[in-house]
């Protein structure tokens, strides 16, 4: 693939009269081979691989080459794509899930995978982020609550190797805390408590959980510095923002999803750039995408499917704009 081609896939739509652009989106969620998004009329749509059905579309297998509407119904306020599942909130609170369902990642007790949305029980839901074959949620009371595959910890119950198929809470002194942001990677968990602390469990093998001892912890474990506003796990790396706006990388750095100019993991948190002017990021497989202050959006790391925006399939160490394509 090169610079064209690149082009050209940025840019491709079916109608010769020129490109119509997905336009009045609210929030967007991302994985590997799929991508969901709420627009500004509170309606639900995807696009991408659907080998889960996690599209919702009522099939499994295909794909759509451009988003497509999920059900008829409005009414949704957040959504997270996990990679063959994904889950969303409505407006009205209520928990929804539809996809894969082997590990338990839909919460519904069934183990059965579904392919259109399904209500998972009669409680309400403020927050939820879910990644490869677990879910974790904030519930409208501020507990945070967990379930699906925990093969390496990544539920915080305390153990390891048991699955969970309905959402629970997190147990003992854990269940006394109130939370306000969870982020679930692939085989871990990083959670910011109301008082600004940031958490993490789960898998530790690339220092994603931002502990030097690189081992695994089964439940939450506290990351040195305070104050934090928001974080997002990826696959082996995790990346958040402190109160003073400055971004903050840890965990896997092969493709330098870190941003810091090297290849090295890193197995504590280290500042992106010397600016403090970052608010909102998200953590991709191998890369990384932020917005700063300005509302310029930054990328960074793995770009071997043209995924830095920039019109290469070149790495990048560093922060680099997101370039665009027409108007």
């Amino acid at each position: 693939m090169n610079y064209a081609l690149c082009i050209v896939l940025a840019s491709c739509n079916p109608n010769s009269g020129g490109p119509t652009y997905f336009n009045d989106v609210e929030s967007v969620s991302a994985w590997t081979f799929y991508t969901i998004a709420i627009k500004t009329d509170d309606s639900l749509w995807a696009w991408g691989g659907n080998g889960g059905g996690q599209l919702g579309n009522g099939s499994v297998g295909g794909l759509n080459d451009f988003p497509v509407k999920i059900e008829a119904d409005k009414g949704w306020k957040a959504v997270s794509a996990g990679g063959d599942h994904t889950v969303a909130i409505k407006t009205d609170g209520s928990l929804w899930a539809w996809g894969n369902n082997a590990w338990g990642q839909l919460g519904d007790g069934s183990g059965t995978s579904k392919n259109t949305p399904q209500p998972i029980g009669a409680n309400k839901w403020k927050a939820v982020s879910a990644r490869g074959d677990h879910t974790v949620a904030i519930r409208s009371d501020d507990t945070l609550w967990a379930w699906g595959g925990n093969g390496s910890g990544q539920l915080g119950n305390g153990s390891a190797g048991v699955s969970i198929t309905t959402p629970v809470q997190l147990t003992g002194i854990y269940s006394g805390y109130t939370w306000k942001a969870v982020s679930a990677g692939h085989y871990y968990t990083v959670a910011i408590r109301s008082d600004d602390t940031i958490w993490a469990w789960g898998a530790n093998g690339k220092g994603q959980l931002g502990d030097p001892t690189i081992t695994n912890f089964r439940v939450p474990n506290k990351i040195g510095v305070d104050k934090w506003k928001a974080v997002s796990a990826g696959e082996s790396h995790t990346v958040a923002i402190r109160s003073d706006d400055t971004l903050w990388a840890w965990g896997a750095n092969d493709k330098g999803q870190l941003g810091d100019g090297t290849t090295t993991n890193r197995d504590t948190p280290q500042q992106v750039g010397g600016t403090n002017k970052w608010k909102a990021v998200s953590a991709g497989f191998d890369h990384t995408v932020a917005i700063k202050s300005d509302d310029i959006l930054w990328a960074w790391g793995g770009n071997d499917k043209c995924q830095l925006g920039d019109g290469t399939i070149r790495n990048s160490l560093t922060p680099k704009r997101v370039l665009q394509v027409g108007d």
